[in-house]
């Protein structure tokens, strides 16, 4: 639906006639493009990081909604660089290739998270972006990803997607694979969440049977509140 594209660390970006995506590096031109990690907080903190912020979409179909909440909202005020339509971006799968045009290729690495930024740029803004579904995606306001492979993208392009094959049954398809870079650097980010997710996903395949034996009816609940439980949460 639209592109856009800003060389400034500014919380919106300008649309353009045509941005051009870059092989691992991003939007040329834009300030989030590059190797490393661009965001200015863990810019500073750890500078090498790979950058897996190098492309940021967002659904059109988001904008109707807010404006029903009193928000006007037009591409590029949000900061993306893609603005999207018919693609239901937060529910796709980390590893999902997005084509776009006729040759530009993203991976997707993640939800993008609402910060305070998004109350500055309008007030009580942030709320409307957080969903309140015990299910889905926790966000609403787009993806990020990194540039596979690099090409222009216009207003009117085509979107094509690309799910990674996997097995809902198999808990190890819905975790990063850590073979590849980018699964590696999720592992190292992520991996006290990781091996939460992937303990809770292992509970809930076995609990029925071992409902049937009554094995947990003498068990408690952790208490959040205990401090070996505080803070850890997935």
């Amino acid at each position: 639906m639209a592109v856009a594209a800003d060389r400034g660390h500014h919380f919106s970006k300008p649309t353009q006639d045509r941005i051009i995506l870059a092989e691992g590096h991003g939007v040329e031109g834009d300030a989030h493009a590059g190797p490393f990690v661009r965001h200015r907080y863990l810019a500073r903190r750890r500078p090498r990081l790979p950058n897996l912020r190098q492309v940021h979409l967002i659904p059109s179909e988001l904008f109707p909604s807010l404006l029903e909440a009193g928000f006007e909202i037009g591409a590029g005020d949000l900061g993306e660089n893609v603005t999207t339509a018919g693609l239901d971006l937060e529910r796709m799968p980390l590893g999902t290739l997005i084509e776009l045009g006729p040759a530009a290729v993203v991976e997707l690495t993640g939800l993008r998270t609402p910060c305070v930024l998004i109350d500055r740029f309008r007030a009580g803004l942030k709320r409307q972006v957080l969903s309140s579904a015990e299910t889905g995606p926790a966000f609403k306001s787009g993806v990020l990803g990194v540039v596979r492979a690099g090409g222009p993208v216009v207003a009117g392009d085509s979107a094509r997607v690309r799910l990674p094959s996997s097995s809902v049954t198999d808990i190890k398809s819905n975790l990063p694979d850590r073979t590849t870079p980018l699964g590696a650097e999720l592992f190292k980010r992520y991996r006290w969440q990781i091996q939460i997710y992937a303990v809770r996903r292992a509970v809930s395949l076995i609990r029925p049977s071992l409902r049937k034996q009554d094995r947990f009816k003498n068990l408690r609940r952790p208490d959040r509140k205990s401090p070996c439980c505080r803070g850890r949460t997935s």
